[in-house]
């Protein structure tokens, strides 16, 4: 029989509310014995039932809950299901993607009731990033489970490979990761979304490799390039557009852009590692005379195209996170006000700006106010097209901030009249 978990009088609204956690300071009393990755039983004060999870002791998240069903066996077959569950919704939302991508996320950690994991296909290869001890040592037959799944649907796997590396699972008393899971195989994974083709490094590349997320936002940039294009007094008045692409990363945005018919992309990006990457995936699709890349710290060179008096038909801000905690949201709204502010400044009279926050912590309010903080400043009206967030193969639990990160928004820009 597995322990007993018994919350503090009041405390365990959250997952009452339909989320996942339950915080260390919610835990009043655990009677039996446990293994740190156990399965456990949760109970509020008044001894009702709330759910099952693994439990560790050594993370401020105690116990992650994967079922509210007191009679459910946490085995083999309840993982499939769980696997078989995700596979399915991403059937049903994911439809019309099928037709292009061949790559899409698979698992959502509590947004497929599976805490702690993701994984993501790329081709014919997983990724897979497990960030809690109780789903690591499930994480082999989940993966095996999930193959076979999608084997039934005649889609084969050839390899898997763990990114398992990120930081936060010190938080969890676990060693950072990577490597193979099961046979070796070429890293480098060429994949095709929205018509265009890249090559996924899924062992150096960030998070698993490539930002699944933005998928239909980048698809979104592409229908508003075929869009502005097919007017009769297209943006710069000859048939082309001029578009700037900040924080490049593999130059998804820009490449959407050029092959929507955009003659004129520049993208922008830090890291030298991805602007080879970009400059490959332009030539990879014979768009390499209509997008070109260089290294830039975009903060320090959008001022200076201002100064040089660059100006563009559409501006793409997709920054990093610039905060990964509560404490730094501060520090983050000047950053997000900043660049959003050196952004609109180089869009001409009547442009499009796209910009977006992938930081769970910066919500939708804040990030609404920053914006329209930073037009208010450099005197621009902002007239909203479209509002979108993260692709549906990224699904928000309700009750579960952290499911809730992208935010993403296209505006029409004017100069104040």
């Amino acid at each position: 029989m597995s322990a007993q978990v018994t919350l503090k009088k009041g405390e365990g609204r959250n997952l009452k509310a339909g989320g996942a956690w339950i915080f260390d300071n919610e835990v009043e009393s655990i009677l039996g014995h446990f293994e740190d990755g156990d399965i456990v039983t949760v109970k509020d004060n008044d001894g009702n039932f709330l759910g099952q999870g693994f439990i560790n002791s050594n993370s401020k998240i105690r116990i992650r809950v994967m079922t509210r069903n007191p009679e459910a066996e946490i085995d083999r077959a309840f993982l499939r299901e769980r696997v078989k569950d995700a596979w399915e919704y991403r059937k049903a939302v994911m439809n019309e993607a099928f037709a292009d991508s061949d790559s899409l996320r698979l698992c959502f950690a509590e947004a497929d009731h599976l805490p702690g994991l993701v994984i993501d296909k790329y081709n014919d290869v997983l990724v897979v990033e497990s960030l809690a001890l109780g789903i690591d040592k499930m994480k082999e037959t989940i993966i095996e489970e999930l193959k076979d799944v999608l084997r039934e649907d005649g889609i084969n796997i050839k390899g898997v490979y763990e990114r398992s590396d990120a930081p936060v699972r010190k938080k969890e008393g676990m060693f950072l990761h990577k490597g193979f899971i099961g046979d070796e195989f070429d890293t480098n994974v060429e994949i095709k979304e929205n018509g265009i083709r890249y090559t996924v490094d899924v062992v150096n590349g960030q998070k698993t490799g490539f930002f699944l997320d933005q998928k239909y936002n980048r698809l979104a940039m592409q229908r508003l390039c075929k869009g502005a294009l097919n007017l009769s007094d297209n943006l710069d008045g000859k048939g082309s557009l001029k578009v700037l692409d900040c924080f490049t990363h593999m130059g998804t945005f820009a490449l959407n852009c050029a092959k929507a018919g955009a003659t004129d992309v520049t993208g922008l990006d830090i890291s030298e590692f991805a602007v080879s990457q970009a400059a490959d995936n332009a030539l990879k699709n014979g768009l390499e005379t209509k997008a070109k890349f260089r290294c830039a710290n975009v903060l320090d060179e959008l001022p200076r195209l201002y100064t040089a008096g660059e100006r563009y038909d559409i501006v793409i801000l997709d920054p990093p996170a610039f905060t990964k905690s509560r404490e730094a949201t501060k520090n983050a709204l000047r950053g997000y006000r900043e660049i959003n502010m050196k952004g609109m400044k180089l869009v001409r009279n009547g442009g499009y700006l796209a910009t977006c926050s992938c930081s769970h912590f910066m919500t939708e309010e804040l990030f609404k106010q920053t914006i329209s903080q930073a037009a208010k400043s450099v005197h621009k009206r902002l007239v909203q097209v479209e509002f979108r967030t993260q692709a549906p193969d990224h699904p928000i639990l309700w009750a579960a901030d952290e499911s809730y990160y992208l935010k993403f928004i296209i505006f029409k820009v004017f100069d104040e009249i």
